[in-house]
């Protein structure tokens, strides 16, 4: 099985180098809602290629 796409956010963003709240700033949205996300707590099917775009 896969990773899921909270554990792949999280090492892309520390990869590229970029703090949760970095990573907020550049994408538009609020660190609670990165924290969520990677904490697989919130789903936004939306955000998923913005983010992924952002962090290679």
């Amino acid at each position: 099985m896969g990773e899921d796409f909270a554990a792949v956010l999280r090492r892309h963003r520390k990869r590229a180098g970029l703090t949760q709240e970095a990573l907020a700033e550049c994408s538009g949205v609020s660190v609670r809602t990165i924290r969520g996300i990677e904490l697989g707590k919130r789903r936004n099917p939306q955000l998923r290629a913005r983010l992924a775009a952002i962090t290679g």
